[in-house]
Parts: C-alpha cells; sequence; structure tokens
C-alpha cells in the first residue's frame, strides 16, 4: 500500500460565479454534440476494464526500461549530476533507480491531484455554460474526472510505494481556475492548458512504460482527455470570435501565466528534498541542462498549437507569440492537433490514431 507522504486531506477556498439555467433545449452545435455522443459510447469502468491483479514492481521496471529504452534511470532529473559540483555526483546505479520510481510517483501523484481539480472545473462548467450542448458534455466530463481520480488513486495506493502532496504551482493554478467568475477562462486554463499538458505527459509515459496494467490505463485516460481538450478548443472558439481586443490580451496573458506555472511543476519540487537535495541547489543548476529543457518544451507541445488555433498566439502585437518565444516553446506551433480533430470528427479512437 502506497505510503502518504502529507498529512492534510482538506482543503477549502471560497469561489463564487453564476450558475446560469437555459430554457432553450435544442441542440444545434454539431461538433458538441458528436463529442457528447462519443463520450457517452467510451464510458470505462476502473474495477472491471483493468486487471487489478497485474503484479507490479516498480524498481525492476524502471530498470527495464532504462535498459530497453537507452534512457538513464532518473531522467531528466539525472541531468544534475552533469553540472559542477553536483550534489549527486556520488549516486549509483541503485540510487538513480529509486529516485526514478519515486520520480514516477510524484508524476502520478499531481496526475491525480490534477484530476480531482479537473473534476472541480467541470462540474462548474456544468453549472456556467450557457448552451445545452455544453452542459451536456460537462457532465460526462464530470464522470470521465471522477474515474481518473479512482484510477490513479488505486494504481499508486496498490502498485507504488508512495503518494506526494500537490505541486503549489498546480495548486495555484487549479484555485485561480475556480475562484475566477469568467467560465471561459476555465475552459482556457483547464481543458486547453492542464488538458493539453496531460496529454504530452501520458503520452511520454505510455511510451516508455513497461508495466502492462498502467500502460493500459494510462491509454484509457488519454482517450478521454483528447476529448477534454477538443470540448475546450470547440467551446472557446465560438466565444472568442465575439471578443474584443482588451479581452483577448486579458486571456493571452491568462494563458502565458498558467504555461509558467506548469513549467515549474516540472521541478519536483516534493522530490528532492527527500532524496537530500534542497530545491534551491535544483532550481540553480538543472534548468540549463539541455536534457530538461528539452523535457519541459516538449509538455507545451499541445497547448501552443491550440493557442495559435483559438487566435491567442499572433492577436494584435502577437504579445503571446513573443511571450512563447521566450519560453522556447514556439517551435511547436505547427504541431499537429490530429488527436482532437480525430475525438470530433471520426470514430476512430485517439489513442489508436
Amino acid at each position: 500500500m502506497s505510503t502518504l507522504v502529507y498529512e492534510k486531506h482538506l482543503d477549502d477556498i471560497r469561489v463564487e460565479f453564476d450558475a446560469l439555467y437555459t430554457w432553450d433545449y435544442e441542440r444545434s452545435r454539431d461538433g458538441l454534440n458528436r463529442l457528447y455522443e462519443k463520450a457517452k459510447r467510451a464510458q470505462w469502468n476502473v474495477s472491471d476494464d483493468l486487471d487489478w491483479s497485474t503484479p507490479v514492481d516498480p524498481w525492476r521496471l524502471m530498470a527495464l526500461q532504462a535498459e530497453e529504452t537507452g534512457v538513464p534511470a532518473g531522467f531528466p532529473g539525472r541531468a544534475l549530476a552533469e553540472v559542477p559540483n553536483s550534489p549527486v555526483a556520488d549516486w549509483d546505479e541503485d540510487r538513480w533507480i529509486d529516485f526514478a520510481v519515486h520520480s514516477q510517483c510524484t508524476s502520478l501523484s499531481q496526475f491525480l491531484h490534477g484530476e480531482q481539480g479537473a473534476l472541480l472545473c467541470a462540474s462548474r462548467l456544468v453549472e456556467a455554460v450557457p448552451w445545452m450542448e455544453a452542459k451536456y458534455y460537462a457532465a460526462t466530463q464530470v464522470v470521465d474526472e471522477a474515474r481518473h481520480v479512482e484510477a490513479f488513486h488505486r494504481y499508486l495506493d496498490e502498485k507504488m510505494p508512495a503518494t506526494y502532496p500537490i505541486n503549489e504551482n498546480l495548486k495555484t493554478l487549479l484555485d485561480d481556475l475556480l475562484r475566477d467568475p469568467q467560465w471561459d477562462l476555465v475552459y482556457l486554463g483547464m481543458q486547453v492548458v492542464v488538458e493539453g499538458l496531460a496529454l504530452a505527459a501520458f503520452g511520454m509515459m505510455m511510451g516508455t512504460t513497461r508495466d502492462p496494467l498502467l500502460r493500459q490505463m494510462i491509454r484509457y485516460v488519454l482517450a478521454d482527455e483528447a476529448r477534454h481538450v477538443a470540448f475546450g478548443i470547440l467551446s472557446l472558439e465560438e466565444v472568442y470570435g465575439d471578443f474584443s481586443s482588451t479581452e483577448f490580451r486579458e486571456r493571452q496573458e491568462f494563458a502565458y501565466e498558467a504555461c509558467r506555472l506548469m513549467r515549474r511543476r516540472t521541478f519536483n519540487a516534493e522530490l528532492w528534498p527527500s532524496f537530500g537535495v534542497s530545491n534551491e541547489e535544483v532550481e540553480a543548476l538543472l534548468p540549463p541542462t539541455r536534457g530538461q529543457q528539452a523535457f519541459q518544451h516538449l509538455l507545451f507541445s499541445k497547448i501552443v498549437p491550440n493557442c495559435k488555433k483559438l487566435g491567442l498566439l499572433d492577436h494584435r502585437d502577437g504579445w503571446l507569440r513573443e511571450r512563447f518565444g521566450e519560453m522556447g516553446i514556439l517551435q511547436y506551433e505547427h504541431a499537429s492537433t490530429e488527436v482532437e480533430e480525430l475525438t470530433i470528427d471520426s470514430a476512430i479512437d485517439p489513442v489508436e490514431a
């Protein structure tokens, strides 16, 4: 059974926003209708559709992963060993494998906490969005997110050695999303930034893990997440068509701040102190390494092209384009959004595609 490495189990924030009835039950938004129908057909059950009897030895699997992929255990954090006067210079391979296991625990823990945040945000959208089609779909996302929380918690509890607390940067963004009275910012922050980041992170984990249970679980989650991103894009494309320049700039600034917070989340601040390394050392030494930068940048490969699709990247003076250029992630503006498009327009499973 996974060990909880934090004690505080309840947290509350004050939120205020308008809950909207809509007495127009006609469904005229074809994209959202198709997405809703697909979501109803694609429901899966954590208890029945995953084989929880699968034995999982995280340390053996991590060593096997490093051997088969050629990527050393502990990447990208292992790049810290390459810098002068490194605090981890004397770590042997067993230490790096243990670090890699706990690094996976921190990633899975942030997935777990992020999914609970998505659960609360999706439930807010049910109340706040003005279109019946969007209320229908948001209700299916609530079910999806509850299922994801259940799945990640069960995997951490039954198969991994520890569950870590929520990263403060992720918590800040989730709190901001829940507090903001403008429901389109919930779409932008959750459906585009957080869910887009999740698509990239889940895809990387599914491609590297040697655990068949985790791989299958992530395949199911990925299919759900692709629909969630598509839901955000479809909804915001309609809303943003009527926005003023001032409203657009506010959304550009919000998207940039959300990405900045999510980039800082990748430093694994919850993990390093338990291995005797201060977060100050990590922040001072790790960011300049090429491996760490490449890992961080890849995570934004879904966010940048979708910001471009929404018109945020180049609106007016291209303020967001300049900011993303400074972050070093602008090269992803032409990355494929095929997963989301397939989710909307066809019956192809987005994971298979």
